[in-house]
């Protein structure tokens, strides 16, 4: 998962109030992430595309098969070309307001 980052850019992660910079931080909550089996599925998606960046924004919902439960949440990814590959350069997520 961390290959995907840009090496310069920040998780605003869904299930950690803590921001990430470096690769290790990144790794740190996925490996914690990954640890309840989740299954993720896009539920709504814009997608733009420009010079050399993109902006995926929507909502997606994550089933957690450790527990059983479901959370949904709101994204953003934010992509660059550097001539070899895209890397996300942001990625907010948070969980969607209750009630809502």
């Amino acid at each position: 998962m961390v290959a995907l980052y840009d090496p310069d850019s920040i998780l605003l992660p869904t299930l950690s109030s803590k921001p990430r910079f470096s690769p290790e931080e990144k790794a740190d909550y996925f490996v914690e992430f990954m640890k309840n089996g989740p299954v993720g599925a896009i539920d709504l998606r814009k997608i733009r595309i420009g010079c050399n960046s993109a902006v995926d924004v929507g909502l997606y919902s994550f089933t957690f098969a450790a527990t059983g439960t479901t959370v949904k949440a709101r994204y953003s990814f934010t992509y660059q070309w550097d001539s070899n590959h895209w890397g996300i350069t942001s990625h907010h997520s948070s969980l969607m307001p209750e009630g809502k």
